[in-house]
């Protein structure tokens, strides 16, 4: 008979595995993908490297791990505002600086998920998410369009836009120590946001 791992054992593991991820998103926030080794994430762990193999196939799979969840964190509070109340633009532009002030605020994160040099795996959600991203703000675009408050155009040219813009805008400020005023920059993008979409700032 085939061993069964018991709901006790099942529990431990899927606490260690969590452990694991909630480590490793650490690890990356401070130096990167490139520099988040297995050796490095086993260690603020508090396990031996082997270990991180039982629970991952490779530094790959436990990578694509950490940006899954990560990215699905932010990807859900924007949605959260462009898909509340108020008007499309009002919701935008909430949606814009609240997006940004999360990413200001833990920079290191944020620049790992938008733009830091990572293997193709990664590389491939961060595609995969960047369409999320465009699927939210061309949904709040659509309902600008069709209440007639924002003016008629392509929602997923716009919405595009808006996902490149807010990405480039913000890599340099999280890549680099040098001081930013976040309210101005902020602002400054929220300005620029909606009039992408052709609402007033």
């Amino acid at each position: 008979m085939a061993y069964r791992k018991t709901p006790a054992e099942i529990r431990r593991l899927e606490a260690a595995r969590e452990h694991l991820v909630v480590c490793a998103t650490e690890v990356v926030a401070d130096v990167g993908w490139a520099q988040a080794s297995v050796t490095a994430v086993a260690d603020a762990a508090g396990i031996a490297a082997g270990s991180v193999y039982q629970h991952f196939s490779s530094k790959s799979a436990l990578a694509v791990e950490v940006f899954r969840r990560a990215a699905q964190r932010e990807v859900d509070v924007l949605g959260e505002v462009l898909e509340g109340e108020g008007d499309p633009a009002d919701r935008l532009r909430r949606g814009v600086e609240v997006f940004a002030r999360r990413a200001l605020e833990n920079h290191g994160l944020a620049y790992a998920l938008l733009a830091a040099p990572a293997e193709p795996a990664v590389g491939a959600e961060r595609l995969a998410f960047r369409r999320r991203y465009r699927a939210l703000f061309a949904s709040v675009v659509e309902e600008g369009v069709a209440g007639d408050q924002l003016p008629r155009q392509d929602a997923a040219i716009t919405a595009a836009a808006l996902t490149g813009a807010i990405g480039e805008v913000l890599v340099y400020p999280l890549s680099t120590s040098a001081a930013e005023d976040a309210d101005l920059l902020v602002a400054g993008l929220t300005s620029v946001a909606l009039r992408c979409a052709g609402a007033a700032p």
